[in-house]
């Protein structure tokens, strides 16, 4: 794997050049400016479970970091998976019309920690301690870990003509990811927020969803250079599925509020293709 990058200068200031830091002031914890916007993001995380900021980071930001994605794409472990929207086995037990006997197919590539250069403009960005500080506060979490993971920690999901996220639920407590580059159509975000809660799985309309229903479904406006912070372990979500020759990019951080988070072996077979790291 290489490297982690340190916090130097140098890291920093390419972390800093990428964010529009007159809108989003990160930067400035004490600031009236960022306590309006930690309050509209815990706002839009209470009321839909998701917080979109668009134009995070600059034009400029995401021309830089979709040419270096571009360049990796080729290394992208490509995966076919099919499963339930629980992401967990069927139990043969289960009722015909249980929710949870639903399968469907995820198709996606995606580029490994390990895999993005330790002098990436992405990397440089997720290590910037003060990223992470701004979402922990965002989030409303006491304090935020990067994942130890060495494939995981940081990834690029490359979508291509007929891939597909389907719908499921986060086995995470949230998500936080950047776009970088749409496809020509389709690769929309939909979600039906709070569908489920920790005492009611309100299987028969999730079911409806998985079907066809759009009862309930919101489709989340997102632009490349959006930052999404997301709660998906309620809300079912999917991409929808990736038509033309552009490829759809987005950056996905790997961060907990415990440290040491990694990922089991299956898992990275799954989603890489190897157990093993490999040196970028």
């Amino acid at each position: 794997m290489p490297a982690k990058l340190e916090a130097t200068s140098d890291s920093v200031q390419i972390a800093r050049s990428l964010v529009d830091l007159e809108r989003y002031p990160i930067e400035s914890r004490d600031s009236d400016g960022y306590a309006r916007l930690v309050t509209q993001c815990n706002e839009q995380l209470r009321q839909l479970g998701a917080c979109v900021l668009p134009g995070f980071v600059s034009e400029q930001a995401v021309r830089e970091l979709v040419e270096e994605s571009t360049k990796l794409a080729p290394s992208a472990y490509r995966s076919e998976v099919s499963g339930n929207a629980y992401l967990t086995e069927v139990d043969e037990n289960w009722s015909q019309d249980d929710a949870r006997r639903v399968v469907d197919t995820t198709i996606l590539g995606a580029i490994a920690y390990d895999q993005i250069p330790a002098t990436a403009k992405i990397r440089a960005l997720y290590e910037w301690d003060t990223l992470m500080n701004f979402l922990a506060d965002a989030l409303g979490k006491e304090r935020l870990y990067r994942y130890a993971d060495p494939m995981g920690a940081l990834n690029v999901a490359v979508m291509q003509d007929g891939d597909y996220l389907r719908w499921h639920f986060d086995q995470t407590d949230f998500v936080t990811s950047l776009l970088l580059q749409s496809a020509e159509s389709g690769g929309e975000y939909e979600f039906a927020p709070m569908i489920r809660t920790n005492i009611k799985e309100n299987y028969p309309q999730v079911k409806a969803i998985l079907q066809g229903s759009s009862e309930g479904v919101i489709k989340l406006e997102i632009t490349p250079g959006s930052l999404v912070l997301f709660e998906g372990r309620n809300s079912l979500h999917r991409v929808t599925r990736i038509k033309g020759q552009q490829l759809r990019l987005i950056a996905l951080f790997g961060f907990d509020t415990k440290p040491g988070t990694v990922s089991s072996d299956y898992l990275r077979k799954i989603r890489y293709g190897r157990t093993e790291t490999v040196t970028a």
